[in-house]
């Protein structure tokens, strides 16, 4: 491969006859390099092909901006990422965690509050990637110095998970805040606060952001029609609270919900809507 551009000393773009050009980062693999000159990659410690334009652009500025050190404790933390998931990262996740944790290093800097409402959904809803997000901020800490909010483990997490499904950010957080909308609707209903420590509204919580995974990858199977008359004659309640909750999911995902998953809402309503009753 021939360099293309030196971003940094830590940091090349190269020319690939496979890939056109690709990002090499490794320490000093830029040094004394100029356009045009042969680069190995048996010394990059990272390699990745970005083929979006925009993200190009957007990582080669964030690159001038960034210290070679943060480069390089970003290149440890997508090492952790892939060796805790034993998975290649998308590429997107290099320019979008890159960025996110540039800034919330300087916004703890700058004393600025980090609130993040979805925290205990998240962690329950993607636990390894919350544990993972948590080891890698402690990592980034150790590198810049600067604790970093509670609230920042949940964005991370959210990074990950979107990065290891190949499901863009936005949709990850689309996916979040419905979630949040449908739990609201159940708190109203049976008149009480959701508590993610206990293990009913853990599953719950679990069941809603599974259901929606599976309703937009149309992966779903049909229950029995027996199951779903005799839950609809013994669990009114729960039952029509189940509609009320697909017909949110179907207006936010604009996509049909099968019937199956009135049999799967009603039953974990069912075990929530007792603690309504004690």
């Amino acid at each position: 491969m021939n360099v293309k551009k030196v971003l940094n000393n830590n940091v090349i773009i190269a020319e690939h006859p496979d890939y056109e050009e690709v990002v090499l980062t490794g320490k000093g693999l830029g040094f004394g390099k100029k356009p045009g000159d042969t680069v190995d990659d048996s010394g990059a410690e990272k390699f990745f092909v970005l083929k979006d334009q925009r993200e190009q652009e957007q990582y080669k500025q964030l690159l001038i901006e960034i210290d070679e050190a943060f480069i390089g404790c970003m290149n440890e933390c997508m090492a952790m990422v892939e060796n805790r998931f034993n998975v290649t990262l998308h590429e997107h996740i290099h320019v979008a965690l890159t960025d996110h944790l540039y800034y919330a290093v300087h916004r703890q800097k700058q004393g600025l509050e980090v609130r993040n409402p979805f925290l205990a959904e998240t962690e329950i809803a993607y636990p390894e990637e919350f544990q993972t997000a948590r080891e890698l901020l402690l990592h980034v800490e150790e590198c810049t110095g600067t604790p970093m909010a509670e609230g920042e483990v949940g964005f991370v997490a959210l990074h990950i998970h979107s990065a290891l499904t190949r499901r863009s950010l936005k949709e990850v957080n689309e996916h979040t805040m419905l979630v949040s909308d449908l739990v609201k609707l159940i708190e109203e209903t049976f008149d009480i606060s959701m508590n993610p420590k206990e293990l009913d509204h853990q599953r719950l919580l679990r069941h809603l952001h599974q259901a929606l995974e599976r309703i937009q990858n149309d992966d779903y199977a049909d229950e029995p029609e027996s199951l779903k008359n005799v839950l609809k004659k013994e669990y009114p309640l729960c039952y029509n609270l189940s509609w009320k909750l697909i017909k949110m999911m179907q207006q936010a995902l604009r996509k049909p919900v099968p019937e199956s998953e009135a049999v799967y809402l009603t039953l974990h309503l069912q075990r929530l809507s007792r603690q309504s009753y004690k």
